[in-house]
């Protein structure tokens, strides 16, 4: 039995470990509150992310390295990065936190969020409080890990498979609601997109290049410099000096 453990067991605390708790745990609690308070759903699981790391790392130090790695490989690695590509396809953005479908959920979320908070604290209270735990010799026998996995994958094995099959399920599901096809009178081919770019009102040819203070969409009429003078170099010599109109000599607000 290693000296972590030991003090992990009696409930000492060791220099390294209060100091990683004071650097981690503001990170950790900066995640929470990110994810609360972003309005991107992608920078809030990004923010989630950040947390459930801080979270494997304490697991660690309280000389849990099993369940620290399965929080850090699991949740964080798997989870959440199925969750964050799910909402990148699906392409949800700052605007949809600022639009309530159903008037009025954001105060009932608040009220079941903390309601639930108070059922699962007073639940883990009066089971944890006095009972004293029993049968952890037999299912430790052999290691923590190795009891963990013989339930897993024996006694727990299918609802371990449904929960993970549950997961797929929710990606796709998400995925396919949130995908939206156009109709195939909606869908515009090539020779419907020249028509539309060469349709009478549309310019079709290049913007003016960056540099130059453009005073006209043709080709044939010079280009301002930045003092405001007009240079003929800007026409190609092969095209003539449109004449411009009192309208177009005018600056525009470029000299602002």
């Amino acid at each position: 039995m290693t000296t972590q453990t030991v003090l992990a067991a009696a409930g000492g605390v060791s220099g390294g470990e209060e100091v990683t708790f004071w650097i981690l745990a503001p990170l950790a609690l900066l995640g929470a509150i990110g994810m609360i308070a972003a309005r991107n759903a992608v920078h809030s699981a990004l923010w989630l992310v950040l947390t459930m790391l801080c979270l494997g790392v304490f697991y660690v130090l309280q000389a849990g390295p099993f369940i620290g790695m399965v929080q850090i490989i699991v949740y964080t690695g798997a989870i959440m990065m199925l969750f964050l590509f799910v909402l990148m396809l699906v392409g949800r953005d700052a605007s949809d936190s600022l639009i309530e479908t159903l008037r009025g959920q954001r105060v009932a979320a608040v009220v079941l969020g903390l309601g639930f908070a108070g059922l699962v604290g007073g639940g883990l209270y009066r089971g944890l409080g006095g009972v004293s735990a029993v049968g952890l010799e037999q299912a430790n026998a052999e290691g923590n890990v190795q009891g963990i996995a013989r339930l897993l994958f024996t006694k727990y094995v299918f609802a371990f498979e449904l929960t993970s099959a549950l997961l797929i399920t929710a990606a796709v599901g998400a995925m396919v609601l949130a995908h939206i096809e156009r109709r195939r009178e909606d869908k515009m081919d090539q020779i419907a997109t020249m028509k539309a770019r060469f349709a009478p009102g549309n310019y079709p040819g290049p913007k003016p290049g960056p540099g130059v203070f453009a005073t006209s969409s043709s080709v044939a009429t010079p280009a301002r410099l930045p003092d405001g003078r007009l240079t003929e170099r800007s026409i190609p010599e092969i095209m003539p000096a449109r004449e411009m109109t009192a309208e177009e000599t005018t600056l525009k607000g470029t000299d602002r």
